[in-house]
């Protein structure tokens, strides 16, 4: 015999089917909440060039004055 869960009125109900696993795509996450290597390398490199530029940025300002 199979148990099988009932609503408030007596009728079987089936059970939610499973999700499927996420795939690592394009703007997806992993199932186990990290993001993918590469956007974490993107985001470093990011950083850092960002910092550069503005360090440039001042570097030019200050020979300027």
């Amino acid at each position: 015999m199979t148990s099988q869960s009932t609503d408030t009125s007596g009728t079987p109900v089936e059970p939610a089917p499973r999700r499927a696993p996420a795939t690592v795509g394009h703007g997806e996450e992993r199932e186990n909440g990290r993001s993918p290597r590469g956007l974490l390398i993107r985001l470093f490199l990011y950083l850092i060039g960002g910092h550069v530029f503005a360090g440039f940025l001042y570097l030019l300002f200050a020979v300027g004055n």
